[in-house]
């Protein structure tokens, strides 16, 4: 059994735990060249293509692999595919990256994708905090594109789209049998295009269609607020930026002589697993679990602990953390250590439930691979994968309450810091949905 508190992993990968912004990831199909440059076609002459393709790791597993019939194929496509006039002849550099994008999307990992050169590029302006789009997160339900939160501020959220809306079709397009990065590319465009997305909305049967115009979005961070004698910190995602943000906002706490917290991190998709577990250093005592990974094989479990970067010692104060069905990864670990070692009551709804944590290792040009490497658990050993961290109090909010600007959610997290909040019936006891 391994424990770290708050290392960064070494080289040139970075763990990441979100689901991802809808508008920057998007990756393509095909086989993966990473392992299959040891076999080479004898009628394939072009030795500038990737250095991995022909110098492959000396030990390499694949080195057994017969890829004779991949050589085939490679040379019949070439002898016999009829190109139409309107289209490009692929080179030879897009024909291996289609290759490598079909290799990772054969282990069928919603998560695990390979990213093309530019669209690298996207996805580290995503984890920066900026960049172009319409600004929400997607994510698969029940083999469904799904809207899990749209940015607030964001064209997607001023063009009334909706956590939990499902996209049918984008530009009149199908997403039936679509793939998270398919929607991403068909979604992502130039600032000032115009998107036209047919959702599906819960307890409604007929389609909309909603046209979104593309802009430069600039991810919020962190957002304070004071209520009387409640403070309010809305944490957006767990960027590069996240960890100093969340100091800064304690601090804040702290100077202001609040001793209630509300920590709303509904809509939140998650990022960086080394923030959520800096961020919760700041709340728990060093040398708690914030949480445990899993690598299903031999490997010891790895444990992540608090470092006790502690702003002010929270044991005496009332924390609550807001969760919904928009929270994820990062998000969730941050909700589940608090909640599991009783420092804060969780209200709201159900979590997205992603309990993988993914690493993104940079290659040689320029491309990247993101790859899921372990399975997280909370700190007592539950995976979150199917159902997420059940709120303490569960409290729905409706979409007409959204559009009304209505929280029944933080008003119960008010009404619960104050001493004034009734229970139901319906009330969940437990935090983590089994």
């Amino acid at each position: 059994m391994q424990d770290e508190t708050l290392s960064q992993r070494s080289g040139s990968s970075k763990s990441l735990l979100g689901i991802g912004l809808a508008l920057i990831l998007a990756t393509s199909a095909f086989f993966s060249g990473v392992h299959i440059g040891s076999f080479t076609n004898p009628n394939y002459q072009s030795a500038s293509l990737f250095s991995f393709f022909s110098n492959p790791p000396a030990t390499s597993a694949t080195d057994k692999a017969d890829l004779s019939e991949f050589w085939k194929v490679w040379d019949l496509m070439d002898e016999k595919f009829a190109i139409a006039s309107s289209s490009v002849p692929l080179s030879s550099e897009e024909k291996v990256r289609g290759a490598i994008a079909g290799l990772v999307q054969a282990f069928n990992d919603p998560y695990t994708t390979y990213l093309p050169p530019n669209e690298a590029s996207y996805f580290s302006e995503d984890i920066s905090g900026n960049f172009s789009g319409v600004g929400m997160e997607v994510g698969m339900r029940n083999s469904m594109i799904t809207i899990i939160s749209p940015l607030p501020g964001t064209p997607a959220e001023k063009s009334g789209l909706l956590a939990g809306d499902i996209i049918v079709a984008i530009n009149g397009t199908s997403t039936e049998g679509f793939g998270v990065d398919t929607a991403v590319r068909l979604i992502r465009g130039e600032e000032g295009t115009v998107v036209t997305l047919s959702i599906l909305r819960e307890g409604e049967h007929e389609l909309k269609k909603i046209e979104v115009t593309r802009a430069k979005i600039e991810i919020p961070t962190v957002k304070t607020e004071k209520r009387g004698d409640i403070f309010i910190i809305t944490l957006y995602s767990f960027n590069a930026i996240s960890e100093a943000k969340m100091q800064t906002a304690l601090r804040e706490y702290v100077n202001n002589g609040a001793k209630k917290l509300v920590l709303d991190m509904r809509g939140n998709p998650g990022g960086f697993l080394q923030s959520a577990v800096a961020i919760a250093s700041y709340i728990m005592p060093a040398g708690e679990v914030v949480l445990r990974e899993n690598f299903g094989d031999s490997r010891d479990e790895q444990i992540y602990r608090s470092k006790g970067k502690i702003v002010k010692r929270f044991v005496t104060d009332e924390i609550v953390v807001l969760i919904d069905g928009g929270s994820a990864s990062a998000a969730e670990i941050l909700a589940g250590a608090l909640g599991q070692h009783g420092y804060a009551t969780i209200i709201g709804q159900n979590s997205f439930g992603k309990g993988s944590v993914q690493e993104l290792v940079d290659l040689e040009s320029g491309a990247a691979l993101k790859v899921t490497i372990a399975r997280w658990l909370t700190p007592d050993g539950t995976s979150i994968s199917n159902g997420g961290i059940a709120p303490d109090i569960s409290v729905e909010r409706t979409s007409e309450q959204r559009l009304a600007n209505e929280d029944p959610q933080l008003q119960t997290a008010i009404d619960f810091l104050h001493g004034t909040y009734q229970p139901s019936v319906s009330t969940s006891t437990t935090n983590i949905s089994q």
